[in-house]
């Protein structure tokens, strides 16, 4: 398995029949000249000699893409401690380069290699031209084969390698041309110019076709699926926006920065990140707010360095002196675990904390100014507090790296949403509501209602759902739930702490029966908003007055994991006139919250991520509208009937 084991080898591509291929192809006596792919005719394997021996490489290629860098970067690295060279050339041609590749050239390589963009964007650029200079001869191959693991191995492409002893003339154009590119048609790529290309990079087209080909010819032969960017292999080890959270974490820390907040949407793969990140820390504390998320962030962890030396700390668990710890904030807050008996200040040199929105709380804060690492990273999808607590200040304001859901979606690093917002015909102004919250033992009589277990039942039927979940106000809610979709022939459970009923299930057996078809649907309770993944989810239901956007951002980002076949998740949320409705369609969208545009927009006026899709209910909008007009300000109300007029 490819692991990123230390910051000087991070990356180990070649899998045993591409090595067996290898060593057959190093020891035959002639050099290929006509490279055509397929089995035994891979570019990659002349590539790899001419940079073994090459003093100067010049690349010039249409496109980059992650799979392709990371098959070249270990030899890249290889000639340049040999002292050699290394120039590359590409182009944004329908943004069909993707940023992680230029990150990952970057992280890897530094200015060691030089990087240059086409400067002219009106002009197709479409070449795929590799020049190798070598003492006292050169070689150019040309041909169809851009950076991409497919194009340099089995994926058909032709190539042609043309020898300067040969044809010295054709090789000197090659190379004034290259020299003219380089000179008069290109500029160099800089950190401020790579971050500008990747926040204005979206998936193209042709790469969703590419992934969608990929899909259906691995299922087709029963081939495991890459999970990102189609012609990714499955390997764990960095990918897309990790790729470049890497990099900007890196440079912060050379910056002077020992603190740093990472802003990335549920399903980017955070936890991997600090795993990532942390791989030459010393001593390592993981700090999570629920005890689920330990084990997961454990898998997580020994899925990146293998076997490692670790311990947990929560409840009746004190398992201190290890390389990395595991702890329960509500555990190693206490004051008589926070002295040298257990931990001295400055024994961790490294510093993780889970969904960091949390960390405002006074039991982080008694970790936080505890212990004196060398470096902190928060990790979360919403920094933003309903409460108007300051996370930022925790991380001194250094926001190192942010991806929110929308680009997240556009990038093509979550899956699109197929959104149903279904008219809940309860009145909520029956249910007290005092201190932002919704009495809950009124709320959960109120939602428990076989009126409203058919309207569910009935909309969850018309999607052929094989994994499903329910978020759910309470324990007797989310129980009354399984109870009923299993009395109707679809077998159901519901997952929550606490006393276990007929129809309850502990969370690792439902996770379980959930994915091997035994269960269809999960009915849960808070425990599944944060930190727990199901990639194969297919449909998610909203059965509960969701006013928090931290909460629903979280919901949804349950569903929007990417899984070998799925192109897309259902949302089902089943909405009525209580509080704070009208924010539905801005969380959805990734706008800020207006209440004038809330009042007078209609659904179609909404900017939705690309490739997904939202349907309201007419009435639903009239539920929108009134509550942004009972908000709105006398001034905004004359301005709205001013436009109107």
């Amino acid at each position: 398995m490819a692991k990123r084991n230390t910051k000087e080898e991070r990356y180990t591509v070649i899998d045993e029949k591409q090595e067996q291929q290898l060593e057959y192809t190093e020891v035959l006596r002639e050099r290929e000249n006509v490279i055509t792919g397929g089995e035994q005719y891979y570019l990659y394997y002349q590539l790899k000699m001419s940079m073994a021996t090459a003093e100067c490489i010049d690349i010039v290629v249409a496109f980059f893409m992650e799979s392709g860098v990371k098959l070249i970067l270990n030899d890249l690295k290889g000639a340049i401690k040999r002292g050699a060279t290394v120039r590359i050339l590409t182009g944004k041609y329908l943004q069909i380069t993707q940023p992680s590749a230029l990150y990952l050239i970057r992280q890897e390589l530094g200015d060691a290699v030089e990087m240059r963009f086409f400067d002219n964007e009106k002009i197709s650029f479409h070449p795929k031209t590799y020049i190798f200079k070598h003492a006292g001869k050169g070689e150019v191959y040309v041909g169809s084969s851009n950076i991409s693991k497919g194009a340099l191995t089995d994926s058909i492409e032709w190539n042609y390698r043309l020898l300067e002893e040969k044809n010295p003339k054709d090789y000197e154009l090659f190379c004034k041309r290259y020299e003219d590119l380089i000179e008069n048609h290109s500029y160099k790529i800089t950190d401020e110019v790579m971050r500008d290309y990747s926040k204005h990079w979206k998936r193209p087209q042709v790469l969703k076709q590419i992934d969608l080909y990929n899909q259906e010819s691995k299922e087709a032969t029963n081939e495991e699926v890459g999970s990102t960017n189609g012609d990714q292999m499955s390997t764990v080890e960095p990918r897309g926006a990790q790729i470049e959270a890497l990099y900007h974490l890196d440079r912060t820390r050379e910056e002077g920065n020992d603190k740093g907040l990472v802003v990335a949407a549920t399903g980017i793969g955070k936890t991997y990140l600090a795993a990532f990140d942390s791989i030459n820390a010393k001593h390592i504390l993981f700090l999570v707010h629920r005890e689920e998320i330990i084990y997961q962030a454990i898998e997580s962890f020994e899925n990146v360095r293998g076997t490692m030396d670790y311990g947990v700390f929560y409840g009746a668990k004190k398992e201190s002196g290890h390389s990395i710890v595991f702890a329960l904030v509500q555990t190693i807050g206490k004051p008589e675990y926070l002295t040298k008996e257990y931990f001295s200040r400055d024994y961790f040199d490294y510093i993780v904390v889970d969904e960091f929105h949390h960390a405002v709380s006074s039991q982080y804060h008694n970790v936080l100014s505890y212990f004196q690492p060398k470096f902190l990273l928060g990790l979360t999808a919403t920094p933003e507090r309903m409460d108007n607590g300051d996370v930022f200040a925790l991380c001194d304001y250094n926001l190192v790296y942010e991806v929110r859901l929308r680009e997240a979606i556009e990038k093509g690093w979550l899956v699109p949403f197929h959104y149903y917002g279904i008219y809940d015909e309860m009145d909520y102004s029956n249910v007290e509501y005092r201190n932002g919250k919704y009495n809950e033992a009124q709320l959960e009589q109120f939602l428990m209602l076989n009126k409203r277990a058919d309207l569910i039942l009935n909309h969850y039927l018309k999607y052929r759902s094989k994994q499903a979940l329910g978020f759910c106000t309470s324990r007797k809610h989310a129980h009354y739930m399984a109870k009923y979709f299993s009395e109707q022939g679809i077998p159901s459970a519901a997952v929550y702490s606490g006393d276990q009923g007929e129809y309850a299930c502990n969370r690792s057996e439902a996770i379980e029966k959930l994915c091997n078809g035994k269960l269809r649907v999960l009915f849960v309770v808070d425990m599944f908003n944060e930190g727990i993944d199901i990639k194969t989810l297919d449909l998610l239901m909203f059965l509960r007055p969701t006013q928090s956007a931290t909460i629903f951002l979280q919901q949804l980002g349950r569903g929007l994991r990417q899984a070998p076949g799925k192109k897309y998740v259902t949302v089902l949320d089943f909405i009525g006139n209580y509080k704070k409705a009208n924010y539905i369609p801005f969380l959805l969208t990734g706008e800020s919250y207006s209440v004038t545009n809330s009042a007078t927009r209609t659904i179609e006026d909404y900017d939705v991520p690309e490739d997904c899709w939202i349907d309201f209910d007419f009435r639903i909008v009239d539920i929108f509208k009134q509550q942004a007009r009972q908000t709105m300000k006398l001034a905004d109300l004359l301005v709205e009937q001013y436009n109107q007029i």
